[in-house]
């Protein structure tokens, strides 16, 4: 096996990158009586930073589930490079896509360095000794989100911001070229919500690494992801670059908000102004 932990630019590979495109056609979701997600269709594009938006309730942590076959569809198909996820053999797929889910649970007691170390399972086999590989993907993972010094900490004497970012260490040990975050930057304040989404921009700019996450902050979506799904209370608002999602039209239709869009005065993306 090709060492996974290598994320040099183009390590994965164009070929790569297409196999990673993830794809939902006439997709509903639900649970028990209550439909969540009614006949949707799109195509997420790989190789590039995604952002899905909406009103709570709306549906975003359901679809990223579905995504990554948490759960199943009530009718319709998520396909990942063209072949239904619900086909694919589980350690198959845990080597193309990993998931942060919204509120993970660690047994009690683990260490971060332990959390990280569990995010390489997918790439060994039964029994198989800890590899340097394997030791490598740990140690860049913790580095990336700044918590060498806490490895040996257990999880529960963190702060919330703390163990968001040991988590976002275990999916980045994982080494997938898919990455699915379901609002990754929840307990963190404003300057470390800019470092992981500036982290996970660099990993798809260095490595091509496909990523995918359910935000609530619209102008540090429009910052930091190349497209942006915005569902809203009926289904698919908009999707496709920041400047033609992010529409006075669209978030009053997702939202019910009256809002102006100016540019950033940094990175002359969309921001959006609630009026």
């Amino acid at each position: 096996m090709s060492d996974p932990v290598r994320f040099e630019a183009g390590h994965h590979g164009e070929g790569d990158n297409t196999g990673m495109t993830l794809s939902v056609n006439n997709l509903s979701l639900g649970y028990q009586d209550r439909k969540v997600i009614d006949r949707l269709s799109l195509t997420l594009p790989a190789g590039k930073v995604t952002s899905i938006l909406g009103p709570n309730g709306c549906g975003k942590s359901t679809l990223l589930k579905a995504l990554a076959r948490l759960i199943a569809p009530l009718e319709g198909t998520v396909t990942l490079g063209g072949e239904d996820v619900h086909r694919q053999n589980t350690r198959a797929l845990a080597r193309r896509l990993s998931i942060l889910p919204q509120a993970p649970l660690a047994p009690e007691g683990i260490t971060v360095a332990d959390l990280a170390r569990r995010g390489r399972a997918p790439w060994r086999a039964f029994l198989a000794p800890w590899s340097d590989a394997d030791a490598k993907a740990c140690d860049d993972a913790l580095t990336a989100v700044g918590m060498t010094d806490l490895a040996d900490r257990p999880l529960s004497e963190l702060s919330g911001g703390q163990r968001q970012r040991a988590w976002i260490a275990l999916v980045l040990a994982q080494a997938t070229p898919l990455l699915l975050l379901d609002e990754p930057t929840t307990w963190l304040d404003l300057p470390h919500q800019i470092e992981v989404l500036a982290l996970l921009k660099r990993r798809n700019r260095e490595a091509g690494t496909t990523v995918i996450s359910v935000l609530h902050d619209l102008n540090l979506a429009a910052r930091f992801s190349d497209h942006l799904v915005l569902l809203g209370p009926k289904g698919l608002v908009a999707e496709g670059v920041p400047d033609t999602v992010l529409t006075a039209g669209h978030l009053q239709t997702a939202f019910g908000l009256a809002a102006r869009i100016i540019a950033d005065p940094v990175t002359g993306t969309p921001m959006v102004v609630p009026l």
